[in-house]
């Protein structure tokens, strides 16, 4: 076979690559790298994690951003009284990340297309507002966070610290998705959104596995925003809002659906030209609109550039032509 498992050289590169951004920006003096790239990360995990159901299950979920929100509050209400351990931290995110995910995408799937997006902005605004009225932790204003996660052995103290977590939560998610993407429960998944009819004749709950992926997808959301609420030290009801679930799905589509290194090559890229833009003008949202419409068109679903320059596997071999057998003159009579 010449491609080789978990994308070929794609994967361990990309992850070479950006594991030099600490040390290059301490050589240039510029921490500010740091800091950015770990924000870059951190969105390049929650696109990862909206792949497994926008890309693997054409599940267009808008409101993504409510899971960033609520991994944030789960580091925010818990340091308010005091607590910052970081275990028990990522506990209440994954606990909550996932009961919410159960409850809303137990009332989304039931529906499809436009209804499916409709009522995940719907769920994803709820929180928002419910943030913003519990003015014990802030509101509108938002929590600021006076104590970092703390794991024992390490402790999210700055962006370093957090840099290096999400290096390595997003290194395993992305060789999680490149495993579960081939097994069962993938292929299933994928069906799901090509032939549900046919998934359902064959036996498999087409609610059930696409249930089971929104709230591991919410899950993994949720390890996003306990990331961004330490690299950030604060939680706010905007880490909710529509405008961010709008980021994710642009990330994607510029990445790539459905592809393993997509969500992160989108990242990188929305994130870089955001912050290029925003240096050339104050009204950089007008230049950064058509350039991403631009893309979408042109590209139609990302530019994939590492799946083309992988080589295609070869072609079976033609089998040979019957050589004619020669009947004697008696038996042809």
């Amino acid at each position: 076979m010449n491609r080789v498992k978990f994308g070929g050289w794609v994967i361990p590169v990309l992850f070479l690559l950006l594991a030099c951004v600490p040390f290059a920006a301490n050589a240039l003096g510029e921490p500010f790298y740091v800091t950015f790239f770990a924000r870059v990360l951190v969105y390049a995990l929650a696109a990862c994690a909206l792949n497994l159901v926008l890309g693997f299950a054409g599940l267009v979920s808008f409101g993504h951003a409510m899971f960033i929100g609520l991994g944030c509050y789960a580091v925010g209400i818990l340091s308010f009284y005091g607590i910052d351990n970081g275990w028990l931290q990522l506990l209440a995110a994954v606990v909550v990340c996932g009961l919410v995910g159960l409850l809303v995408g137990t009332v989304c799937l039931r529906t499809s297309g436009i209804g499916f997006i409709m009522i995940t902005l719907a769920f994803a605004q709820m929180f928002y507002f419910l943030m913003v009225s519990m003015t014990t932790f802030g509101g509108d204003d938002g929590l600021n966070i006076n104590g970092a996660s703390n794991f024992g052995l390490f402790e999210l103290t700055g962006s370093t610290e957090v840099y290096w977590a999400a290096w390595a939560v997003l290194l395993a998610v992305t060789i999680f998705l490149a495993r579960l993407k081939k097994s069962p429960f993938g292929m299933v998944l994928q069906a799901t959104h090509i032939n549900p009819r046919r998934v359902n004749a064959f036996g498999y709950s087409v609610f059930k596995v696409q249930l089971a992926a929104y709230v591991i997808s919410g899950v993994l959301t949720g390890l996003a925003g306990l990331l961004l609420a330490n690299l950030t030290a604060f939680a706010s009801p905007s880490y909710m809002s529509w405008p961010v679930s709008g980021d994710l799905i642009v990330m994607l589509v510029i990445g790539g659906l459905g592809t393993i290194t997509g969500p992160i090559f989108g990242a990188i890229a929305f994130l870089v030209m955001e912050e290029f833009f925003k240096g050339l003008t104050q009204h950089w949202m007008l230049i950064m609109g058509p350039v991403i419409v631009v893309i979408a068109l042109a590209t139609r679903n990302g530019f994939k550039l590492f799946e083309r320059l992988r080589p295609a596997p070869a072609a079976p071999a033609a089998p040979a032509a019957a050589k004619p057998v020669a009947v004697p003159a008696g038996e042809a009579q």
